[in-house]
């Protein structure tokens, strides 16, 4: 006779059931007892294993062996491929803040595009500084120079801001080194080449219709004062002797160019010396500490900042890191223990029967998990866990999967409302009330969320 545990374990339905409940369970910690993720990460797969009846030794191993277990593998394989990635992505963007490097751009642009295109000038600002750094850095560091603007064209401080946040969302969701979509491309086994050719092509114009054309068309409608409190204070930033433009945009560009090049040499080359350095100089971990060292020389030393004040920019920028880090391993470990219980093909099966397409369960799944918590990294890395078995028995291509990660990334950032930190970040700092963050902020990220998934599933039509 089959009890209620064997059906849990073995049949296809009691998979699902498990995989339901245990999401649920995991959103139940950290929306309503305030758990944080990556611990509820971990109660919950622990939880799912030995429901399942993973044995004990394989989960966590033993005082002998420990090594290989889900735990240690699950933690370590994706914290091995986007530790280094992250931490000098990090690194990247503190020197580019402390050089003055920020200032430049957006004042150069401002000067290029005058004040009627001071909007469009904040978006690409934001599109350009995002790249390096992270989504709320960067609207520390842009948001008094969108004071600024605001205040010389006279008109709603909507319309300069969200062309600007759109930037700096789509670059936070869609390309790397960020850590929704360099975890994801880990976890689903593609290049981070592909990742930016992708993230590029779906993120440029969800950035244009969500920042450009919903941000003009709502700036006009919802007027918002610069907040008097929030005066641009003396800025720490060496302006003594700001950085060119062309510097400034060569340290952000290099390891993009790098990544690609390595990308287009696996495709185009068949062996040979040039191939080898173009692999070597294009490894993601190697393209960003070409360029860090680039940044700390030409940013740094040679603009007179010392050696201890170097250290200081590196390990002050880390800080934030470690929670992050955390999170996306505790996910990983939580996809780990999916795929061994089987849920993963069940959930694989289950898509197959019923005829729905990998890229867009991978879509739903990720705006679930986004609009219940509110946070975008536990969206993306527990998505691409439950997908990955699918991805994996699919034989896509890599500019199919990279697609798959750009569905997932872009699902991370729908809706975003009161569970999720930037919500507030972005109501704060823009003297937004609730209600009208919720008629600007919230209905962009839906947009750059749509857009992002419509571009996703055309180019997957002809890739």
């Amino acid at each position: 006779m089959t009890t209620f545990v064997d059906w849990l374990r073995h049949d296809t339905a009691g998979l699902l059931t498990l995989a339901a409940v245990s999401i649920a369970v995991l959103l139940l910690l950290i929306i309503k007892m305030k758990v944080e993720p990556f611990i509820a990460l971990i109660v919950v797969s622990v939880a799912v294993a030995l429901t399942a009846g993973i044995p004990v030794a394989e989960l966590v191993g033993t005082p002998a062996k420990s090594g290989d277990s889900l735990l240690e593998t699950g933690f370590g394989g994706i914290l091995g491929h986007i530790t280094v990635i992250i931490g000098l992505g990090t690194v990247l963007g503190a020197m580019l803040e402390r050089s003055g490097g920020a200032d430049v751009l957006t004042t150069r642009l401002l000067n290029l595009f005058g004040p009627k295109g001071a909007p469009l000038a904040m978006g690409i600002t934001g599109v350009i500084l995002g790249i390096p750094v992270f989504f709320d850095i960067g609207i520390f560091i842009l948001a008094p120079l969108v004071y600024v603007a605001a205040k010389r064209g006279g008109r709603s401080l909507v319309l300069y801001a969200l062309p600007m946040l759109a930037g700096l969302s789509m670059t936070h969701a869609f390309l790397p080194p960020h850590p929704g979509p360099v975890a994801a491309a880990g976890l689903l086994g593609v290049s981070l080449g592909w990742i930016i050719i992708m993230g590029l092509a779906c993120g440029i114009p969800a950035w244009f219709v969500s920042g450009v054309v919903w941000g003009a068309w709502i700036g006009k409608r919802v007027h918002v004062e610069v907040p008097e409190e929030f005066v641009p204070e003396e800025d720490e930033a060496d302006t003594a002797s700001p950085p060119s433009l062309l510097l400034v945009g060569f340290i952000i560009v290099a390891p993009m160019l790098l990544i690609l090049a390595a990308t287009l040499a696996d495709v185009l080359l068949d062996g040979g010396r040039l191939l080898s350095v173009l692999t070597l100089i294009g490894n993601p971990a190697i393209a960003l500490t070409i360029a860090v060292m680039l940044a700390l020389y030409l940013l740094g030393i040679r603009r007179g900042i010392t050696a201890p004040e170097l250290a200081k920019i590196s390990g002050v920028s880390l800080r934030p890191v470690g929670m992050i880090l955390l999170v996306v391993g505790a996910g990983a470990f939580f996809g780990a223990v999916l795929r061994a219980t089987g849920i993963g093909d069940a959930l694989a099966d289950s898509m197959t029967a019923i005829g729905l397409p990998v890229i867009v369960s991978a879509y739903l799944i990720s705006c679930a998990l986004r609009i219940a918590q509110g946070s975008a990294t536990v969206a993306i890395v527990t998505t691409a866990g439950i997908i990955q078995a699918s991805v994996a028995d699919g034989h896509h291509s890599p500019a199919q999967i990279a697609l798959i990660v750009v569905a997932v990334s872009a699902g991370s950032i729908i809706a975003s409302h009161v569970n999720d930190g930037g919500f507030w970040i972005v109501s704060r700092y823009f003297n937004m009330s609730v209600k009208d963050t919720l008629k600007t902020w919230t209905v962009l990220e839906t947009t750059l969320s749509v857009v992002g998934f419509a571009m996703a599933g055309l180019l997957w039509l002809v890739v």
